[in-house]
């Protein structure tokens, strides 16, 4: 069975515990076209994704007579 040769200090103790505390920081780009900041290898809110329209979104207008129309 594993036995510690000697105490650890409370000092070292909390330094080894720091290292799992530290937090990255989050790397955050800007879209070159738009301007908006976004994560890396993610679309933004408008669709693009290297600097091209990757997903297009209905108009909102449009949704809410669509489902006005499938309602009535």
């Amino acid at each position: 069975m594993a036995v510690p040769k000697k105490k650890t200090s409370p000092s070292k103790r909390n330094m080894r515990r720091a290292q799992n505390s530290k937090i990255a920081a989050i790397n955050i780009i800007e879209n070159r076209l738009t301007g908006e900041m976004h994560l890396p290898h993610h679309i933004t809110e408008t669709g693009y994704y290297n600097g091209k329209q990757a997903v297009t979104f209905k108009a909102k207008a449009q949704e809410d007579t669509e489902e006005q129309e499938e309602n009535a």
